[in-house]
């Protein structure tokens, strides 16, 4: 997932839980996340009136870095903020309120301009300026709500938030502005590619807001769109500041790694090992517990998480979600979240997920089969009875059991071999290899919790300096609670054409080192990583000139595909070695262990692939039938889909935060993005390509660097010479083609 203060939700099919929560935190701003319940991501339109996306780059080389505010300077180069977080909570409202005043300030200049004088540079270059010194406080004032070690301080971020976003909405309600632009647009003065293509996204995105239409219709549309921000800032600290607590006894979590019981804090009243809500404690316990009621009690918490509040919450954003497309003359709030993303049209995404849905099913027939089979097994085995149906509870355990029983993986003595410092030496090395980079750690530096790390990021060929990177891998209280890249500054063009840096936070929730075991990591947190590194590589490598065009700020439903195909060389044998190692005697992962793995990635692909569908088709059906019933819905979708209800009494949207925020309408995203990134990894590289450096090369020039200075078809065809298919997808989903 990323944040545009950027989040990027990491999309692994098989964490289906995953990506529903991964939204956001106080405000999706980019995100790339995880997958509910299931890893990328995104930033909102509003952040700053006019500057949306637009990029034109040219080399990087010999250009100087510069900062452009002087708020909390940093001692690190091409910072505009310090990133200690270690700042008066009022004074982080204060700088937002400067912030604000000042851009607004600008603003009234624009306005002012003489039609006469209108140009290039009194019009569009100034906007973009704008655009820049409010994305950089943005970012940076909102970013310490999802990881400060200070509640203050969170609050206080959360507080900026909301004024930096109140504020987005009345400066893209700037009717003066948008005059401006139409009149730019008249002059017809000659502008380079990326320019045009600003100026063009700037009317676009004004007459999305209404500008084009009466004074009134453009109150609501603000009013709205104020509204909506507010919602779904309260909706993300809802989760964010949920401390639910449940207790077990250690007979209760029988099936559990010893270690991790024993790791467990005990309630000295009760004796009972306390479990919270968190994935390092949700995700074990639903995979290996063998007593079912312990797993009934966890999925019924989990489902119940901020029910009332987040219940009415949602409720209110899809039917102010649907007024707005009302006011627009769009059929629904999905048509109009469609337009501007590669699917074009709502009824190209329903028509998407049922096709795929079609060929999935029998997929799934025979798996539940293998479930079923499983489960009467273990429940003879225990001596419970058997009710013959896979409930809610059951899908994570018996399908990992599938994956230790027919595919032979031990999952727990994996592990072992994925100690989170050899995995992150490992992909850092793949990651230079591959893309042409070098890493630098930054010892000592000035960061916000003492296991946070600090990267400078360099061309490997000429030296450059072309970004930093923050890793920040544990969880802690008060932190952001799932797997995202948050984007930090964007890499741009200064006024002056100096360059400012990309910076990012990779920020996730992997297991803290226990007293005699270093973190280890199960396959599928390696692939998380990954996956979000892959989103850190996307923002630091791209090169625009517009701030609004920096990094992933690509269409929503191809903003996963850069990183989901890095995710294939998690299912290589040569990078499986190169980032792997027992942690106790630093031997070599065992061959039949990585063979039974690798042969194991088809494992529930049925599943696990109509579990997304299940969540793609409730985004989109929220959003094209919003009077129905949202916790109905889900469930009719659940039933009809996968044939298992939800539990009674549970809603999972309330926790979906995907469809509040940067996903709303565009959860099917993860799925289509797939399309894309299937075919450029066996087309381009493949087990024969993983380390070609040529092909990286490319990949990092015509996909990574562009940003959105261009469309993502153009950018994918410019790859692979040719248009794309779902051959290479279809296949990777064991589908016959």
């Amino acid at each position: 997932m990323s944040f545009r203060f950027s989040f990027h939700f990491a999309f692994s099919p098989s964490l289906f839980f995953k990506q529903t929560c991964k939204t956001s935190l106080a405000r999706l701003r980019t995100v790339r996340c995880d997958k509910p319940f299931a890893p990328v991501l995104y930033p909102h339109n509003s952040y700053c009136g006019y500057l949306y996306y637009s990029t034109y780059y040219k080399s990087y080389r010999n250009i100087n870095i510069k900062s452009t505010t002087n708020y909390i300077m940093s001692p690190l180069a091409g910072s505009v903020m310090n990133w200690d977080m270690k700042i008066n909570p009022n004074e982080l409202i204060k700088q937002a309120d400067e912030v604000i005043s000042n851009c607004r300030k600008k603003y009234d200049v624009v306005g002012a301009v003489p039609d006469s004088e209108v140009s290039y540079e009194s019009v569009l270059k100034v906007l973009d300026n704008i655009d820049r010194e409010y994305m950089n406080t943005l970012f940076a004032l909102s970013f310490p709500q999802s990881v400060s070690t200070d509640k203050l301080v969170r609050d206080a971020s959360t507080e900026a938030d909301r004024k930096l976003q109140a504020f987005g909405v009345e400066a893209s309600m700037r009717q003066d502005i948008f005059n401006k632009l139409l009149v730019l647009e008249q002059k017809q003065e000659p502008l380079e590619a990326e320019a045009k293509r600003y100026l063009e996204r700037l009317i676009i995105l004004g007459k999305r807001n209404g500008l084009h239409l009466s004074d009134k219709v453009q109150e609501e549309v603000k009013s709205i769109k104020n509204k909506v921000n507010d919602l779904a800032i309260q909706f993300n600290k809802n989760l964010v500041e949920n401390s639910t607590i449940l207790e077990f006894t250690d007979e209760e979590l029988d099936g559990l790694p010893s270690d991790f019981i024993s790791d467990l804090e005990k309630n000295p009243n009760t004796g009972k090992r306390k479990i919270t809500l968190k994935y390092p404690h949700f995700f074990p316990v639903m995979r290996k517990c063998k007593n079912p009621e312990t797993r009934r009690q966890m999925e019924f918490v989990f489902n119940t998480q901020c029910l009332d509040e987040n219940s009415r919450i949602l409720g209110e954003l899809i039917t102010l979600r649907k007024k707005h497309s009302d006011l627009l003359g769009y059929s629904n709030h999905a048509s109009f979240i469609a337009e501007l993303r590669m699917s074009k049209t709502a009824e190209n995404i329903y028509k998407f997920l049922k096709e795929l849905q079609h060929k999935l099913t029998p997929l799934w027939n025979e798996e539940r089969k293998c479930l079923l089979e499983l489960k009467e097994k273990e429940c003879s085995d225990l001596g419970i009875s058997f009710d013959g149906k896979l409930n809610p509870w059951d899908l994570f355990y018996y399908s990992t059991k599938v994956v230790e029983t027919k595919y032979n993986v031990d999952k727990e003595k994996l592990k072992e071999y994925f100690p989170l410092s050899v995995v992150t030496k490992g992909l850092l090395e793949i990651y230079q290899e591959l893309l042409g980079l070098k890493f630098e750690e930054i010892k000592n530096a000035e960061v916000w919790a003492e296991d946070v790390q600090l990267f400078s990021v360099a061309d490997a060929h000429n030296g450059t300096l072309l970004g930093y990177f923050f890793l920040d891998l544990f969880p802690r209280e008060g932190k952001y609670t799932h797997a995202a890249l948050f984007e930090l500054q964007p890499g741009c063009r200064n006024a002056d054409g100096s360059c400012q840096i990309p910076i990012g936070a990779m920020v996730a929730n992997f297991s803290k080192p226990l007293a005699d075991k270093p973190s280890l990591l199960d396959h599928e947190e390696v692939e998380t990583y990954f996956h979000e590194f892959g989103h850190t590589m996307h923002h630091v490598c791209a090169q625009t000139n517009f701030a609004k065009f920096s990094g992933t700020n690509v269409e929503r439903d191809f903003v996963e595909a850069p990183s989901q195909m890095l995710e294939n060389w998690c299912w290589e044998i040569e990078p499986l070695k190169r980032m792997s190692s027992h942690y106790a005697d630093k031997s070599e992962i065992p061959k039949d262990l990585i063979n039974a793995l690798l042969k194991s990635r088809l494992a529930n692909t049925g599943y696990r692939n109509l579990r997304q569908i299940v969540l793609a088709m409730f985004d989109h059906k929220i959003y094209t039938n919003p009077e129905a019933d949202i916790a109905k819905m889900y469930s009719d979708l659940s039933e009809e889909i996968v044939g298992i209800k939800p539990t009674e009494g549970t809603n999972f949207a309330t926790h979906f935060a995907h469809t509040v925020a940067e996903y709303d309408a565009q959860y099917y995203g993860y799925l289509w993005s797939e399309v894309y990134s299937a075919d450029m990894f066996f087309s381009r590289f493949g087990s024969e390509n993983l380390f070609n450096s040529e092909v990286g090369m490319d990949y990092r020039k015509k996909i990574l660097q562009p940003g959105a200075s261009k469309d993502a078809i153009d950018m994918v065809v410019d790859f692979l010479g040719r248009q794309p298919t779902q051959d290479a997808f279809l296949r990777s989903k064991g589908l016959q083609i």
